[in-house]
């Protein structure tokens, strides 16, 4: 008899072994990659745009692509998992990555890095839901389970912390492409020790894929954030706005064909569940308040502090560390405190973080704004390490491969929308307040240029004499720092808020009280009540 997403287990589950364990570290393994392919790119723009020469629109290409077809992607591949075989599929994604890695290595135009990238994207998304879903049925005991998802949060963490420093590293020393090929002795690496090491689990019985269904939850997820994306860019347009109602439209559809067919891309069950439903919206809150840091971050640390990408990348270097420690050692709490208590804390502390943030000068050292991260990545740990293990522990086994899926879509999701809404309140804060910037001496015409965006300043003023060029960098910087530090102070209120709402929903949907565990609370006492 199948699982359904209501099914009670009221006994834990049995022990892993040294083996599981150590199939954990080779799960790691990718998702390391993972999270470098996103950082390491930024690092070679300057040297991939004087050797391809891509046109304005094929380097924005370049860049989104990958995260484009990831966020497209996700839920087929982790339900094409738990039909084929999640390590199956593991490994087909891995033989395509490591494909495409020499591809955009070797890349001999724009057209071709694009065709790359987006092979990346589509191969990048078998892994995340792939080695979670893996997780999910390798580590049956539940504490153990949330050690090691913590332990594979932390390892997208560590990616992120030393791409910009190896990135940098092969750069000063190769030519562009070679940031890519950092993947393929990894892949070659997990083909060799993942059929070892490497349970095998599926859905014996899953029916067959529904290309319609996919091809709607393609659409959907693109459209939606692309909008997003234009809104970022641009701000609220037409055109955003048409591809965001596109995307929710099929999105409508899509949700309508899945309560119809006998095998759904995606069981509706599942979000019927308190627990899943709970956790899954917390976990997009949270990430739309902590993505939206990391990218104004980034333009103060270069175009303010003036920074090098590399030296940036090195003083970003704390956080994934505070992510990578403050995720290991959440499990550990968990066993003391309830979820939603480390949850609601962990907000808390993320709200101190940007704070800190708010403190900011045009002349303040690095070490300011990396504190302020430092104390935001350590309240967001438990955050993403907790809601994760609720959105997976909640699904039957199974239906992991949907559930992880759907968590890391929901982390696409809280990013991109993050990004879009508080990177155009930062555009927004920056434009009026430039307006009542008067800089003598200057054309107008050059001003209003300046008046859109801090990089366009920054350009601009290059090409200016040495007075009037520091004269309007320093205007752009000032109103550019107090525009961080008002966004920075929005989001101490929304990490508050949602502070709140994640006690409040997390401790209703757990039943919070009956264990320090509040999956296995949940479901003693719906055990209990079934009896």
């Amino acid at each position: 008899m199948s699982e359904t997403p209501d099914t009670i287990h009221t006994a834990p589950g049995p022990k892993a072994t040294r083996r599981e364990w150590i199939g954990l570290a080779v799960l790691a393994l990718p998702c390391m990659l993972y999270s470098m392919d996103l950082t390491v790119l930024n690092l070679a723009v300057p040297q991939l745009t004087e050797q391809l020469k891509p046109t304005a629109s094929q380097l924005l290409w370049i860049v989104d692509i990958y995260g484009f077809m990831v966020a497209g992607s996700l839920i087929t591949m982790g339900t094409l998992g738990d039909r084929i075989g999640r390590r199956r599929l593991l490994m087909i994604g891995s033989i395509a990555f490591g494909i495409a890695s020499v591809l955009a290595a070797f890349a001999w135009s724009a057209e071709t890095l694009i065709l790359a990238r987006a092979i990346l994207g589509v191969a990048a998304a078998t892994l995340a839901p792939s080695t979670l879903s893996l997780i999910r049925n390798m580590f049956l005991d539940d504490k153990q389970r949330t050690l090691a998802i913590g332990i594979w949060i932390a390892s997208f963490s560590a990616g992120g912390a030393i791409g910009p420093v190896v990135g940098g590293l092969m750069l000063s020393q190769f030519w562009w492409g070679s940031v890519f090929l950092l993947a393929v002795p990894v892949m070659i690496l997990l083909l060799i020790l993942g059929p070892m090491l490497l349970p095998e689990f599926r859905d014996p019985d899953a029916g067959r894929l529904d290309f319609v269904s996919a091809g709607q939850s393609l659409i959907a997820v693109l459209s939606v954030i692309y909008g997003m994306k234009r809104i970022a860019e641009d701000g609220l347009d037409v055109n955003a706005v048409f591809f965001i109602l596109l995307g929710l439209t099929v999105a409508l559809l899509f949700a309508r064909r899945q309560s119809r067919l006998a095998d759904p891309l995606i069981d509706l069950a599942l979000f019927r569940t308190p627990t899943f439903s709970a956790a899954l919206g917390v976990n997009i809150l949270g990430l739309f308040v902590g993505f939206g840091a990391f990218l104004f971050v980034a333009q103060y640390l270069q175009l303010v502090l003036g920074l090098s990408p590399f030296v940036a990348g090195l003083w970003s270097v704390p956080t994934g560390v505070a992510m990578v420690l403050g995720s290991i050692l959440v499990p550990s709490l968990a066993a003391r405190y309830a979820a939603s208590n480390l949850i609601a804390a962990g907000f808390v502390l993320t709200a101190i973080g940007f704070a800190i943030c708010t403190q900011v000068e045009t002349t303040s050292s690095p070490l300011l704004v990396t504190t302020g991260l430092v104390v935001l990545c350590l309240g967001f740990a438990p955050v993403g390490t907790l809601t994760t293990d609720l959105i997976v522990g909640s699904a039957p086994p199974e239906r992991a491969g949907a559930a992880s899926a759907i968590s890391e879509t929901s982390f696409e999701f809280g990013g991109a929308l993050g990004i879009a809404v508080l990177g155009s309140m930062l555009t927004a804060a920056y434009r009026s307040r430039m307006d009542a910037v008067v800089v003598t001496g200057l054309p107008e015409e050059t001003v209003a240029a300046a008046r859109q965006t801090l990089g366009g300043a920054v350009a601009i003023a290059e090409e200016l004499p040495g007075e009037q060029s520091e004269r309007l960098l320093s205007a752009a910087r000032d109103v550019f720092t107090n525009s961080f530090a008002f966004t920075a102070s929005i989001c101490v209120a929304l990490s508050l808020l949602t502070a709140l709402l994640a006690f409040l929903l997390l401790r209703k949907a757990t039943g919070d009280g009956a264990d320090n565990d509040p999956v296995i609370a949940d479901e003693a006492e719906a055990s209990a009540k079934a009896g």
